[in-house]
């Protein structure tokens, strides 16, 4: 992620899985409000204005691993300690749009 035109902001994390890799990005948005208003010990927000930080973010994507399922297909791996083939080890590059809807995802799976 890169909160700013200055390269220099330029910030990389490393998850285990893709559900973490959301819950970070929501605490990294949640720590933005509690510093942008340190005296309210209640802060709430709802999806529209995550969306709204994700897209204000100079840039942001996520580097995905992925592994080859049988029949030569590629998926994402949820949990990085799943076995895949090393001989095709690959990072797929995924938007904003992406995160946006995986946050999404992990946040309704949070809720249930």
């Amino acid at each position: 992620m890169q909160t700013s035109q200055n390269r220099a902001t330029r910030t990389f994390m490393d998850y285990d899985s893709i559900s973490q890799a959301m819950d970070g990005i929501c605490r990294l948005y949640e720590r933005k409000l509690k510093d942008l208003n340190p005296a309210n010990q209640n802060i709430t927000y709802d999806i529209a204005d995550l969306y709204n930080f994700i897209d204000g973010l100079a840039d942001m994507s996520a580097l995905v691993s992925v592994y080859a399922k049988k029949g030569g297909n590629h998926d994402y791996c949820e949990n990085s300690y799943q076995s895949f083939d090393h001989s095709i080890q690959a990072y797929l590059p995924y938007d904003r749009q992406w995160i946006k809807q995986r946050t999404l995802q992990h946040l309704r799976r949070m809720a249930h």
